[in-house]
This record gives structure tokens, sequence and C-alpha cells, in this order.
């Protein structure tokens, strides 16, 4: 495999849609990659959690995840957004972003470059085309940051509270397959489960739990759905002692079996 062709593979564009009850682990469930990933919000408002922190979106927000960065995004039915693959960081800050984009200018040049990436990834596109027009993508976004477009550091994020909510995020990210506890990841920070609980709730309005769990669920329905992996393995795979107690919390949270997930595609969140 090329240079070129690798880029391509690498490289993907998909819509961000409102999927209904049956969908919404799809995207509101914390999940994090290995790559990069850019959301470009065109249409409608919600909100987003990354890294811990929670913010709302409208239309012409670009938002940027690094690697290995857990978030979750609340799509209603009004919400248009597309969500760009990158296969890795060149040109791009280390830390997440949010712009809010004013100005009808860099508005229609950022939905140029998508347009463009968009076009090229068809099967009669250019894969140097695609190469080029994310490079030109990633000046535009430096651009911007350097004139003070891109809340790079979002003030609430120098709190004592959202470093240690993204810390915890990170170690989910990294160690969420094991079947370690909240007050293991709170041994490892440095701080009580309560204390980290609390500060989660702060910066997101969820628990320290909750958000173990979700990136949990993520993994166990994707897995579900995307690969004939056993259910047992499944199981083993995520920390589980046992198929039957991964049942049972799936259950408990889906109203579902994991095998009915995955044969009927019905998901109830409680």
């Amino acid at each position: 495999m090329t240079h070129m062709t690798q880029i391509k593979a690498a490289v993907a564009l998909a819509p961000i849609k409102h999927a209904g009850p049956q969908g919404r682990w799809r995207n509101e469930a914390m999940r994090s990659h290995a790559t990069p990933r850019l959301i470009h919000i065109t249409k409608g408002q919600g909100r987003i959690t990354v890294a811990g922190l929670t913010n709302g979106y409208g239309p012409n927000n670009l938002i940027y995840i690094p690697p290995h960065t857990m978030y979750g995004i609340e799509v209603g039915p009004t919400v248009f957004a597309q969500i760009l693959t990158l296969p890795d960081t060149a040109g791009l800050p280390a830390a997440p972003f949010h712009m809010r984009l004013r100005d009808v200018g860099p508005q229609k040049e950022l939905t140029g470059y998508f347009e463009a990436i968009e076009q090229e990834l068809q099967p009669s596109g250019d894969v140097r085309a695609v190469a080029c027009h994310q490079v030109l993508l990633t000046i535009f976004i430096e651009r911007l940051i350097q004139a003070g477009e891109a809340s790079t550091i979002d003030p609430r994020r120098n709190s004592a509270a959202a470093k240690l909510v993204s810390r915890y995020t990170t170690l989910i990210a990294q160690d969420f397959r094991s079947d370690r506890t909240v007050a293991d990841y709170a041994r490892d920070l440095g701080v009580t489960a309560t204390h980290l609980t609390r500060c989660c709730q702060q910066t997101c309005n969820r628990s320290a739990l909750k958000l173990l769990n979700d990136r949990i669920h993520f993994e166990a329905c994707t897995l579900l759905r995307e690969t004939r992996q056993p259910v047992q393995e499944i199981a083993q795979t995520l920390g589980f002692q046992s198929a039957a107690y991964f049942t049972r919390t799936f259950k408990d949270r889906t109203g579902n079996t994991p095998t009915g997930f995955r044969n009927t595609g019905v998901i109830a969140p409680k």
C-alpha cells in the first residue's frame, strides 16, 4: 500500500445525525479513537462533552477531538453535522478546541474544505487531492487559532476540577477494558472517589461512574453491532467477571440483552 493510498484509507467523512432512542448510544455515549477527529456543525444546537467538559454548540462550529480523547455529542432532530477522521495530528494542536465562526468568510471557507474532501473521497476522486485539501484545512485552522478564533484553552479547563476530570477521562480511554473501578482510578489520581465524582458532576453533570460506564457501554454496543464476536468474549474483553454479569448490566441499562440488541437493534435507554 502506497503512502497516498494509506492517506485515503485513513481519511473518512461521515454525517452525524439524530438517531432516535434506539441509536442514541452512537452519538451520546463516551468514546475515543486512536486518530483525531474534526466535527463540523452546520445546523442545529446541542451539547458536546470533550475530555469531561460539557459545552453547548451551534451552527458554524468546529470542534477538534485529539487522539485518545473521550467525547460524546447530543444530536437532536434539527442538527446536521459531519465528522472528519484524519490519519494523524500534523498541523493540529495537542489540546481540544471549539471554534465558533461568526464571520461569513471563514464559515464559507470551512464548508468548502469539507465539501472538497467529501468529493475527493468518492470513487472518482483523487487521493492526492484528499491529502492537499487536508493540509489546506489544517493551515486554515492554524491561522484561525493564531487569530484568536478558537477556544483552544477553555477558561473552565484551567479549573482544578476540569483538570482532574480530564486526567480521569484519559485514564478511562486507556484502561476501560480492565475491571478497574472508580475507586481504583481515584486512587491513581490521588483523590477520593467522592471528590472525583463531585468534580465530574461539576464539569459535565455526570458521575464518575457514568463516565466510565458510558465508555464501556459504547464499546459493548459497537462490538455487538459491528462484529460477530461471541457475547462471552465481549464480556471478557471489557473486564466483566462473567457473561451473565455483562448481560445483566447491559439489560439494566438498555432494557435488552446483548443478544437481543445484536439481533434486533432495539435499544431503549432508561
